[in-house]
């Protein structure tokens, strides 16, 4: 893709001018000479579907915009400190009037200046850059809302599917609405957005090209239904094992012939509403074989006197 109308000038791939040495000794501890840092441009993200049918809204663009000066780069969203040897100094969002996404829409790109400091350990990671090796990048972020954008209700609420063209036959998609927190970028080998990565700059002209993937909303998102429905599970095969204690103990009462052995194999196999009909069963049956009374009431009228009730 070309936005070169749009790009800022004056930042020459590798050299920091005064406004971005400025930026990023904000983020520093020390203060840095220009020659101690190498600055490149990179489109974390855009407003098209991505591969995983999935896009961000330019107003969402701008608040991430916001989010991502101060976050650091890794590789393949390794989450590791040994990784962190970028970091986001500035973000903004390019716009080109002249260009529409799929859906008829300006085309917007959040785009971030990043530095890295030039040394040894970091030289064979600048010359992949500038070689276009180290191309493709993908970020990682938290959203508010994940909707659908066929009927607008909270993803995975609705029998919509990915891909598929509805009423206004335009394919539908997850709308990654309101973000609330950016957490790093990474270098990856295959990401999901088509038009995200390191711009490369010719003469006075820049032109982006490479990826970028997101999935994290809808990854927390059945990360938390996976807890839940484990959750539900647990429950119910606690509810199940005390169901099953409480029917043996009254089927033992109600026959006291049979045995745990004999007993135990043929409720085992019953379903959990073929357990409390048993169990049931076996309560009002044991309650004739074994009435319960207290010893110190004494004997209801036209019942025996004697010790009968509490014999085991």
């Amino acid at each position: 893709m070309d936005i070169q109308k749009q790009l800022e000038q004056g930042v020459s791939p590798g050299v920091p001018g005064e406004e971005d040495l400025a930026l990023i000794n904000g983020w520093a501890r020390r203060e840095l000479a220009a020659q101690e840092v190498y600055v490149f441009r990179v489109t974390l993200c855009d407003n098209e579907i991505d591969r995983d049918g999935e896009r961000f809204t330019a107003a969402g663009l701008e608040k991430l915009a916001a989010l991502f000066p101060g976050k650091t780069g890794l590789f393949d969203h390794s989450g590791k400190s040994g990784d962190q040897v970028m970091r986001v100094y500035d973000a903004f969002v390019q716009r080109a009037a002249e260009r529409k996404n799929s859906l008829g829409e300006a085309y917007a790109a959040l785009c971030a200046k990043v530095y890295l400091l030039r040394s040894e350990e970091n030289a064979a990671l600048i010359r992949a850059i500038d070689a276009g090796i180290k191309k493709e990048v993908s970020v990682s972020c938290a959203v508010k809302r994940v909707a659908c954008s066929a009927c607008g209700k909270a993803w995975g609420k609705c029998d919509h599917k990915k891909g598929v063209a509805y009423d206004n036959g335009k394919p539908c998609h997850a709308v990654l609405e309101e973000p609330t927190d950016a957490y790093e970028f990474s270098f990856v080998a295959v990401p999901a957005q088509p038009q995200a990565g390191v711009m490369k700059k010719k003469q006075e002209s820049v032109s982006c090209g490479a990826i970028v993937s997101f999935g994290a909303a809808d990854k927390m998102q059945d990360e938390a239904e996976r807890l839940e429905l484990e959750q539900l599970a647990a429950d119910g095969r606690a509810y199940r094992a005390q169901l099953l204690e409480k029917t043996l103990r009254q089927g033992l009462l109600a026959v006291p012939g049979m045995g745990r052995r004999l007993l135990e194999p043929m409720c085992g196999g019953l379903s959990t509403a073929q357990l409390k009909s048993l169990c049931a069963a076996f309560e009002e049956q044991a309650a004739k074989t074994l009435p319960l009374r207290p010893q110190l009431r004494g004997a209801a009228e036209g019942e025996a006197e004697g010790n009968e009730g509490f014999k085991l």
